[in-house]
């Protein structure tokens, strides 16, 4: 065997992936969610995680054009981690049919952070699973030039699937839904990510 033309190809250096709280009620059900979901990330090698909790943002509703040093604070905390992420995970519960008004407000304060990116989701509600909250949220990150991922995490009556101590009774369905949004997040992401470095993205 000759081994000269072997390949000595380094291995691609692991994703940025930001992964987006939506909920800042009190007394929210999220962190739960999302402490499952970061166990799952630190199983791959392919991801490192940062997470925006908007619980912990303090971003007025009423955008203003004006200077706002409280805004542009926030700001310079959130949106380096946003620009730099080359993949999204949103974890949204569903409210009246639809998503956290926090996670509106983080997305028209950001435009070209999300172009050219891959963006998946974990929902969680009622019977539905925050399902219809996931499907606006296609629509709107359409519109900020990102791709959607087919596959994601539903938890229809997300509290009576977890027990006392915040763990999964049965995990299979959403251990198995993470790994193929996951999978796909990971191809799309380096798939963007390679174009981008070859051809700048055009809006």
């Amino acid at each position: 065997m000759d081994i000269t033309n072997a390949s000595t190809e380094a291995p691609a250096a692991p994703l940025a992936l930001a992964l987006v709280v939506a909920s800042d009620r009190e007394g929210r059900f999220a962190p739960v969610i999302a402490d499952w979901f970061r166990t799952r990330v630190a199983e791959r090698p392919d991801f490192t995680l940062t997470v925006v909790d908007l619980a912990e943002t303090r971003l007025p509703t009423a955008l203003s054009y004006g200077p706002d040093p409280a805004v542009s604070a926030e700001l310079a905390r959130i949106t380096p981690v946003l620009e730099a992420a080359d993949a999204y995970v949103v974890l949204t519960p569903e409210y009246n049919h639809s998503f956290p008004a926090a996670l509106k407000n983080l997305i028209d304060r950001h435009y070209t952070e999300w172009r050219a990116k891959p963006v998946g989701f974990v929902s969680y509600g009622g019977i539905s699973g925050g399902i219809r909250a996931v499907e606006q949220l296609r629509q709107i990150y359409a519109e900020m030039h990102a791709v959607t991922v087919r596959d994601g995490v539903v938890l229809p009556n997300a509290h009576g699937q977890f027990d006392e101590d915040g763990r999964f009774k049965d995990p299979t369905g959403p251990d198995n839904g993470a790994k193929l949004m996951l999978d796909q997040l990971a191809w799309w992401g380096r798939a963007l990510k390679e174009a981008k470095s070859a051809r700048p993205y055009a809006a």
